[in-house]
């Protein structure tokens, strides 16, 4: 028998402290973790695969038109007139590859009541500002869309500023407000579908939905789609969540006017994410949030998006845990931060582990050593194989999930470009898996201590909580980035052309002008 040199000896070692019982218990945690991930995601796709059966029955019974109601009775004249005043508020900043179609994809709604658009930017030096104007220009006529200049904020981030500068100019008959991320793809009927279930349950304080990540190849992009899919679960229940996502919220335009439970005051005073602060109002007043089944956005990100505006855009995400507007706020945000880096290093462990089991296995049988002569024990690859197949049993449910919510997104946007599973990478969704629960404990610590944040070349100080400082500079390497994060925007030049009209485009002009009120009465 060969006799044992350092390094296998080292592995051999390390593969039996491996399998003591503190470190058996950190690896069946692990697949606890991936059992239970499956287990919310497969849950998730119930629900969404649920109202993918719902429209194709009413495509069986002659509705054409499921993706706008399941009842073909709703598209009639006198029901589209009944339909509240909906202003849709959207905080622009830069200008990327995949805007122009995100907002014609929001103007060209097909919503049959009264409907305005604000696109709200910093200053007219925004490239956002050219791009956007330009295409409002080309549906004038159909459309009542305007431009806000909203200036500089002084008291809150830039997104919330612009946000409450749209609402300050929405329509004085708005019944309900609805504030979108300018990298929200909508389908015809999402503003349809979130006001009906406002309409159908006034009790509801915030009605809101969530993305669906479309990879662009590179492991920053799979990164960010790994890190949004935990997530998912928790939007996709069909209705009631506590989960709220900034990039789609439906709420009543009179909270706003009369400042109810203090959502204006809690967001211009110092506040820094908008959604984690009116997620935080929404349980201190036990106030009602839902998402419908057929909110989820397809979200394209951007083609050169690199490692580095990943990690940019993951310490922003874990800097909202650092922000919070009372005691109780807080306690629920150090929760989260605990058990958020708790398991995400819970999960990365036993595979660190397993890669050990496997390399000491590996060595065992490549060198022919004898199981009496070494300190080698096969029960760690025993818990490698239970790993391996929970890992399996999650990534099939994850895939699985991912393929539902396309095909449902097809079926909400039929006249679209359709989505396809194909371009998805499942060897590059694993690495990420990994990379970004490690990587999500340091970012969180490093927010933790740093308590400041660069967000679209705006530097924000929190204390307290709250936004105490604002620094804006000039074309800096460390204060101003050329792109944003995920979508790739420019923030700087880059004035984009629409694109041209398509049959969304002229079915909604037909619509707004069908809406017009007819000399008969219903």
């Amino acid at each position: 028998m060969p006799s044992l040199d350092s390094l296998d000896s080292f592995l051999f070692s390390l593969s039996r402290i491996f399998c003591t019982p503190i470190a058996v218990f950190i690896q069946i945690q692990g697949c606890l973790i991936c059992l239970a991930l499956a287990l919310g995601w497969a849950l998730a796709a119930y629900v969404r695969n649920r109202e993918i059966k719902q429209m194709n029955d009413a495509m069986k019974n002659g509705n054409s038109f499921p993706f706008l109601y399941h009842d073909i009775n709703e598209l009639e004249h006198c029901s589209q007139l009944n339909l509240p005043r909906v202003s849709v508020v959207m905080p622009l900043k830069g200008f990327g590859e995949h805007n122009l179609h995100n907002w014609r994809s929001q103007i060209t709604s097909l919503y049959g009541g009264p409907l305005e658009f604000l696109f709200v930017v910093e200053s007219t030096d925004d490239p956002a500002y050219h791009a956007v104007s330009r295409l409002i220009s080309e549906f004038q006529d159909h459309v009542d869309a305007k431009v806000i200049v909203a200036g500089l904020s002084t008291t809150c981030s830039q997104k919330i500023h612009n946000q409450l500068v749209g609402v300050e100019r929405m329509h004085k008959d708005t019944k309900y407000v609805l504030f979108l991320d300018d990298d929200v793809r909508l389908h015809p009927g999402s503003i349809g579908a979130l006001t009906r279930e406002m309409e159908k349950n006034p009790e509801i304080f915030i009605q809101t939905g969530y993305p669906l990540d479309l990879p662009s190849g590179s492991l920053g992009s799979y990164c960010i789609y790994e890190y949004h899919m935990p997530c998912s679960m928790g939007f996709a229940t069909g209705g009631k969540t506590f989960f709220l996502w900034g990039g789609c919220m439906m709420m009543h335009a009179d909270d706003f006017r009369q400042d109810r439970y203090g959502v204006v005051s809690g967001l211009k005073d110092g506040g820094y994410s908008d959604d984690m602060t009116l997620a935080a109002i929404s349980g201190a007043h036990k106030r009602l949030i839902t998402s419908p089944p057929v909110a989820v956005f397809p979200h394209p990100l951007a083609t050169d998006l690199n490692f580095g505006r990943y990690w940019n855009y993951l310490r922003k995400q874990t800097f909202v845990l650092e922000s919070y507007i009372s005691n109780v706020n807080w306690m629920m945000n150090r929760a989260l931060f605990g058990t958020h880096c708790y398991l995400s290093w819970g999960f990365v462990a036993p595979y660190f582990m397993a890669l050990i089991h496997v390399a000491a296995g590996l060595r065992f049988y490549v060198n022919a050593y004898s199981v009496e002569e070494t300190p080698y024990t096969f029960g760690g690859l025993y818990l490698v194989t239970i790993l391996a197949i929970c890992t399996l049993v999650e990534l099939l449910s994850m895939w699985n999930l991912t393929r539902i919510e396309v095909k449902l997104c097809n079926m909400l946007s039929p006249e679209a470009p359709q989505l396809s599973l194909a371009t998805y990478n499942w060897g590059l969704v694993f690495v990420a898996i990994l990379v970004d629960n490690f990587l999500y404990p340091i970012s969180a610590v490093r927010s933790h201590f740093s308590q400041s944040i660069n967000w679209s070349g705006i530097r924000y100080y929190l204390k307290d909580g709250k936004i105490s400082k604002i620094e804006r500079a000039q074309r800096s390497k460390d204060m101003d980035p050329v792109f944003t994060d995920l979508g790739g925007k420019h923030l700087y030049g880059k004035k984009g052309l629409p694109m041209r009209g398509s049959f969304i485009s002229s079915l909604s002009r037909s619509l707004a002008q069908w809406h017009q009120p007819k000399k008969f009465d219903c």
